[in-house]
């Protein structure tokens, strides 16, 4: 059993000693409590160091209520407090008996200086697409509440913002005439127009939000998130991408869009995501005999991928051969192409053929949903698209038990894909 001595504890290997002053002394002295090491891990030395500043501890309140009693007689007690508690601390350290310490405290950090912070630190961790929605969620919190210091957020403060975000137009983020503008002034430019961002993305915002502020209580700045009460009310509703119709498919290919085409029948005929595809390499082809050529859907140069089930070999349909052929013969694929510009290509292609429903992501939707008409089970399809979690009817995790279909399989699946005549 370890020894005990009164107003010492043993941390580590050494004992320290803490002994908190009467209330009346703390007002005197700006200190709650006599702290010092006693510079020694034996017990029996420390209980005899416990003891001399027991001693020096008493001598201290005694000498303190003394001077206080003496100061409280004088007119300037009245007149002037602070400078008569002033005088009573030097004559008191003059004396011999009391040692002030300064009480330092350390200046409270501002919203926007923690704000700089966590984002220079997330654009080290997240991918660009993933930091782009950080970077504008938190900086909408920063152009409103960044000259606040950080102590000052409260419920108030959350319920404020989430209101202020609620009337945000979706125009602001497709207009050049709302770069750097502050969430009052984008406000105010949505003012003019009937619609709204969608609940959707007004959660989205507020988690980012959250997480900075969890961030912030993880650094020490807020004992605790004061936004996790604050509720979230808008319901927000599923808003799945539409999956293409064979009429919408063969419309979009007989477009025959110069630019768009190739990309284009990438994704519908190998389930990728627009940015696996426009980030493809040559070297990322890979024959295997008699199989064919397959693609080697892998982090490069010119991308990562959006998870590691994401890594994978998906085989080249044959009616991409000659698609591919045409292609650089060296480096990236489509080097003039990015998810962006693909995505802005189709949305003038979609609007020209009056396909409401329709966005890029659809392809793949397109591609899944021919693979569970002809019969693949689900599990093979998620290999093939590089889905995180493939499931057996039966509910076996295969990622964990099985070592994946095999190359013969994958080909057989993506040669019964047919596009509409």
């Amino acid at each position: 059993m370890s020894a005990s001595i009164k107003y010492a504890y043993l941390k580590g290997h050494t004992w320290l000693y803490r002994r908190h002053y009467p209330r009346d002394v703390t007002i005197v002295t700006g200190v709650a409590a006599l702290k010092q090491s006693l510079k020694t891990g034996d017990p029996t030395t420390a209980r005899v160091r416990a003891a001399e500043l027991n001693a020096s501890f008493e001598a201290q309140v005694q000498a303190v209520r003394s001077g206080a009693e003496r100061a409280a007689s004088l007119p300037e007690w009245v007149d002037r407090p602070a400078a008569a508690l002033g005088h009573l601390r030097a004559t008191l350290e003059a004396s011999g008996g009391v040692s002030f310490q300064p009480k330092t405290v350390a200046p409270v950090a501002t919203v926007a200086e923690l704000g700089r912070t966590y984002l220079d630190r997330r654009s080290n961790e997240l991918r660009p697409s993933g930091f782009k929605s950080v970077r504008y969620s938190v900086g909408l919190f920063l152009s409103k509440y960044g000259r606040l210091p950080v102590t000052a957020l409260d419920r108030d403060v959350g319920r404020e913002f989430l209101q202020l975000v609620a009337q945000l137009s979706p125009v602001i983020g497709r207009s050049q005439n709302t770069r750097g503008l502050t969430l009052d002034q984008l406000v105010q430019f949505s003012s003019d127009g009937p619609h709204r961002i969608t609940a959707r993305t007004q959660r989205r915002i507020w988690s980012q939000v959250n997480h900075w502020v969890d961030w912030v209580v993880y650094e020490g700045h807020l004992e605790a998130n004061p936004f996790r009460s604050v509720r979230f009310d808008p319901k927000v509703r599923p808003a799945p991408y539409a999956v293409p119709t064979d009429v919408e498919v063969r419309r979009l290919v007989n477009h025959d869009d110069p630019v768009l085409r190739p990309v284009l029948l990438t994704c519908l005929l190998t389930g990728m995501r627009a940015g696996e595809a426009v980030g493809l390499l040559r070297e990322d082809l890979v024959t295997k005999g008699n199989l064919g050529r397959f693609v080697h859907v892998r982090p490069n140069k010119l991308r990562l991928l959006k998870t590691d089930a994401a890594e994978r070999l998906v085989p080249l349909h044959p009616d991409l051969d000659d698609v591919f052929d045409r292609l650089p013969s060296s480096g990236p694929l489509f080097p003039d192409l990015t998810v962006n510009a693909v995505t802005k290509r189709f949305s003038r292609v979609r609007d020209w053929l009056v396909l409401d429903q329709l966005v890029f992501h659809s392809t793949r939707k397109w591609f899944i949903t021919q693979c569970e008409r002809t019969g693949v089970p689900e599990h093979w399809t998620a290999s093939l698209v590089g889905h995180q979690s493939a499931r057996s009817e039966n509910g076996i995790t295969y990622g964990i038990y099985s070592a994946g279909i095999s190359d013969e399989q994958k080909r057989g699946i993506v040669d019964q894909i047919r596009l509409p005549a």
